[in-house]
């Protein structure tokens, strides 16, 4: 047993440290960034929002809304091989631009991904996805993966270390997803006592992704525009987005009415809701870490993409960035002391 004692920072423990500006307007800020990844040279240009690939949010609707705004939707990985080539006929060469196929890493997902790209290939990311990025089968299949889909740009995690970020960037993945617990529906952190406060877990993995030639999603806890500016700031090339995209029209998830309001459903996907729904129920060996709640009715998935992208604009005018792929090096946070995070947050 060993203890760490750095001290490690979540969004709530921070603020951005204001500086001069130059920019007159938050309309001169340029939020959409370039990036050409590792494995492939693959050049990429848009929005750098990442709809979660949870069957609540990263819907074929929201794919259809998002990739409008320039914006990835990871589509979850239980729409069935059919459901994909319906969804996809038709579509246009920029519309592959912004949707990532989403995998778990069993057999079975193996055989379902590989009979969709041979079918779709003009599919660019794939999202090889599980709560657990540190085991040694998931290594071995982002391996494979990369060795089968030598041309797909390859999206891998979670994990929350530098070490880790570095053998999966290795291994064949271009971008890492980081974060485990800081989700709003994830229980993660309560059900086993694993996790990494998520800024922290960004400024490490940035560092190791962007030593390599790699980018990383910084994945969860952003409740509010100002966290994912943090995200962003705090060197996350990419941030994916569940709460703060779910109980939209476009998002999935049941709804039900209430005392005159209307809510969508919003699960996490190792919650007994998603395992009753995919899995057939809990399996004995395991707890689920994940729960359900209700999100009040907000309308279309437009007008929260405009609120977030105006949060992060104007933190860029705070602190002099005319683009976002500044923000990172203009960036200074101030940790904010314990009592006044309480006052903050109240």
């Amino acid at each position: 047993m060993r203890i760490e004692n750095e001290i490690k920072l979540g969004f709530k423990d921070v603020m951005f440290r204001p500086k001069r500006s130059t920019l007159k307007s938050r309309s001169e800020v340029t939020i959409e960034r370039e990036f050409t990844f590792l494995h492939t040279q693959k050049k990429w240009s848009g929005v750098p929002l990442i709809a979660a690939n949870m069957d609540t949010v990263g819907t074929f609707e929201m794919a259809e809304a998002l990739s409008k705004e320039k914006i990835i939707t990871a589509i979850h990985k239980h729409y069935s091989v059919d459901e994909w080539n319906q969804f996809l006929a038709g579509k246009s060469d920029e519309f592959y631009q912004y949707i990532a196929l989403s995998t778990g890493t069993g057999k079975a997902d193996e055989d379902k991904i590989k009979t969709i790209l041979d079918a779709n290939p003009k599919i660019q990311f794939l999202c090889i996805d599980v709560a657990n990025g540190y085991s040694e089968h998931f290594v071995q299949f982002v391996k494979k993966a990369r060795e089968n889909f030598p041309d797909r740009i390859i999206i891998a995690g979670n994990v929350v270390t530098g070490e880790m970020v570095e053998e999966l960037i290795l291994a064949g993945a271009d971008i890492i997803k980081v974060g485990i617990g800081p989700g709003s529906v994830c229980t993660t952190r309560v059900k086993t006592g694993v996790g990494y406060p998520q800024l922290s877990a960004i400024i490490e993995c940035a560092d190791a992704a962007h030593g390599l030639g790699g980018q990383i999603i910084g994945d969860g806890g952003c409740k509010v525009p100002g966290d994912v500016a943090k995200a962003f700031g705090g060197g996350s090339d990419f941030v994916m987005l569940g709460g703060m995209f779910a109980g939209h029209d476009e998002s999935g998830g049941e709804i039900v009415e209430e005392n005159g309001k209307t809510f969508r459903l919003f699960y996490g996907m190792s919650s007994q809701t998603a395992m009753d729904k995919h899995s057939g129920g809990v399996a004995e060996y395991r707890a689920s870490e994940g729960k359900t709640v209700k999100v009040e009715y907000k309308g279309p998935v437009s007008e929260t993409v405009k609120d977030i992208l105006g949060g992060v604009r104007s933190t860029c005018t705070y602190v002099g960035a005319s683009k976002l792929k500044e923000l990172s090096k203009r960036t200074t946070f101030i940790r904010v002391q314990e009592q006044e995070n309480q006052v903050f947050n109240g």
